[in-house]
Order: C-alpha cells, then structure tokens, then sequence
C-alpha cells in the first residue's frame, strides 16, 4: 500500500475477543473486522469491544468515501497478564504496520483503556486521533467497572480488600452457626482494629521486609537465616514469659505498670533475641562484607545495654508499687535501677570504642579488604 495509508485501530487490551469469541488478533481488513464483531457480540452482546469495533469500520468506510487510503486493524492483548498483553500488541501493531505502510493511526476505544493504550500505540507510529465509543444508555459503567476490576486484580488491593473482609463474614457466619453473634461482633470490630494499626503503623512492611530477609539470608547460604529463626523462637518464648509475669503480679493500677509487668518477664528473653540475631549479622557481614563490619558491630552492645536498662527501670518500678509477692522490695529497686543505668551506659559506651577501633582497623587494611562489589578500597 502506497505511503500516506492512515490506519484505523482498535485495540482490545484484556483480550476479550479471543477470550470470549476465540478470534486470534491481528485482525486486519474490514470483512475481518466485521467476523470478529459478529463473533464476539454472540458471545457476549454486553461487551462494549462490539461497539467499539463496528465504529472503527464505520469510520474506515467513512474515510474511504472521502477518497482515503485507510486500513482497519483490531489488536487484543493478554486477558490473564496485562504487561504481556500490551507486549503483544506493541509487537502486533508493528507488524501491522509493517504489511500495511501506515504512517498514522486513528485509535478507537471504548473509553476505558486509553490511559493504558495510547501510550503503548504513540511509541510505535503517530496517533492523529482518538475516538471513544460509550454506550448512550450507561456513560460511565465501562469505565467504573474497569476500575473496579482492576483494582481487584492487583494482588495488593486484593489482598487488603479480600481478606479483611471474607475474614469477618466468615467470622460472622461462624458465631452465627452456634449462636453466639454478640462475640462476632467483638472479635470483627477488634480484629479490624488491631487490622488497621497494622497497616498504619507500617508492620506489614516490616514483615514483608523480614520475610524477604530470611529468604535472602536462606538462598545466599547465610548464618543470619539460622540466628534469625533463633530470635523469633526467643521472641515467642519472651512474650509468653511477659504475659505469665503480667498473671503472676497482676494490678489494677494502670496500663503503665501492665507494660513493665510485662517487661520485666520478657525483656530478658528480648534481648537475648536481639543478641542473637545481631551476632549472625556480624559473623556473616565478617564473612562476606567485611567493610560494613564497622557498622554493626555495635548493635550487641546497644541492645544489650537497651535489656539492661529496661529490666533495670521495671524493677525499680514495680517494687515501689507494692505489688504483691513482688521479689524486689523498694530498696533493692533502687539499686537496680542505679547499678543497670551504670551499666547499660558503660556497654553502649564500650560498643562505640569498639566500632571507633573496627572503622581505624578497617580504613589501615581498607587498601588489602575486598570491597563488596568486587572493587578494592
């Protein structure tokens, strides 16, 4: 076809076509078009692809009349991987191009994936126009439905969304099935609470960045996967010793004094915890890392003198709150408050000379250390 051809494309992204009417794109020719459209308005007559695609040949044989020289195309990506789909068309649209000699092209589309589309077909060829075709009787249900769909598709979304909220009507239906939907309601309601702290206070993050730790540390053959699996286990161990604590001197006093019941049980098992994970990190950045060394070769000392500190004040706290069968008195608080303030200050101090001993060490070798990406210093 000569030079100057304008193409008339339509471009079905979620492949409805092929999905629902088998037609494999490219479709390129008017007669073909029109098969295609037949095909997908008796599988489905509600898709807004039929519209789209009888005005893109309404629009051929409108520029045809004028004298001219057009081609008509419809392209479909992926139904199940958008990203693959639009690869798809982008590489369709080129060999479209290609047997036709288009230089231009008209888009038309059903109005929902523009913003997706058009991007994709302008870094291929020149677009001199865009058509949207709504249905007249609901203006915006193609594109709210769209939306909705493919907010739904995201995993993320899904999983926020979704979960929650199959969660509480399982619940519900639950409580509901042995008579008991007064404690549905108590558990939803707090489940969604400690749900949206979750999410406000960043954990999942957290946790999404610890898991992709482990798999990390595990894949790479490194000695922190080991130790951090043991800090968990501390962990698990600390918050059940906490809350036995919280039972054995428990006091209507306050939440205050709840919290460091709760710490004097648990901090012990904490702080072996953090030990334990922060000596694996630096057996394996000594190993592997050698210039990060300086880095955390502080963090024992820190969280050391952190438990320290703590076990120390909750001592001290609740022996001066007369709490009953307390095995501190008032006394013996006070110096445990004094003695682990002394020496919670002396460790940290000592893991700062330390640091301050490693980070010389290292700038003297730095010349001989390999660096992590495989320079040298």
């Amino acid at each position: 076809m000569a030079d100057g051809t304008t193409l008339i494309l339509c471009v079905d992204r979620d492949d409805d076509l092929g999905f629902k009417a088998n037609v494999k794109s490219p479709v390129v020719g008017r007669e073909a078009c029109l098969k295609a459209a037949e095909a997908l308005g008796l599988a489905d007559p509600e898709d807004s692809d039929v519209n789209a695609i009888f005005q893109a040949v309404k629009t051929y044989d409108a520029l045809v009349e004028k004298g001219e020289e057009v081609e008509v195309a419809l392209l479909a990506g992926d139904h199940m991987h958008m990203l693959e789909g639009d690869r798809k068309i982008a590489a369709d649209l080129m060999g479209v191009v290609d047997s036709t000699g288009a230089e231009s092209c008209i888009l038309i589309s059903d109005g929902a994936e523009d913003e997706y589309v058009l991007p994709v077909v302008q870094s291929r060829m020149v677009v001199s126009g865009v058509q949207r075709v709504i249905v007249t009787q609901m203006p915006n249900l193609e594109g709210t439905y769209y939306i909705i769909k493919k907010l739904l598709d995201d995993p993320k979304v899904a999983r926020m969304v979704l979960i929650p909220l199959g969660l509480a009507m399982l619940i519900y239906a639950t409580a509901y099935l042995i008579g008991y939907p007064e404690g549905a309601t108590i558990i939803v309601v707090g489940a969604l609470g400690l749900y949206l702290l979750f999410k406000g206070l960043g954990m999942d993050e957290f946790f999404s960045y610890s898991i992709n730790s482990l798999q990390t540390a595990l894949h790479r053959g490194r000695i922190t996967f080991v130790s951090y699996i043991a800090a968990i286990l501390f962990v698990i161990v600390g918050i059940i010793i906490g809350l036995n604590s919280l039972l054995a001197y428990y006091t209507e006093e306050g939440l205050l004094l709840h919290i460091l019941t709760f710490a004097f049980g648990a901090i012990g098992w904490f702080t072996v915890a953090g030990l334990t994970a922060s000596i694996g990190k630096i057996i394996d950045v000594y190993l592997h890392e050698i210039v990060d060394l300086g880095k955390v070769i502080v963090l024992p000392f820190f969280i050391g003198a952190i438990g320290i500190i703590v076990y120390g004040i909750s001592i001290y706290m609740l022996s001066i709150s007369m709490i009953k069968d307390f095995p501190f008195e008032e006394i013996a608080g006070v110096e445990w408050a004094v003695y682990s303030m002394v020496a919670g200050l002396f460790l940290a101090f000592v893991g700062v000379y330390i640091q301050s001993l490693i980070n010389r060490w290292i700038e003297k070798k730095g010349s001989q250390l390999p660096h992590p990406e495989g320079r040298s210093l």
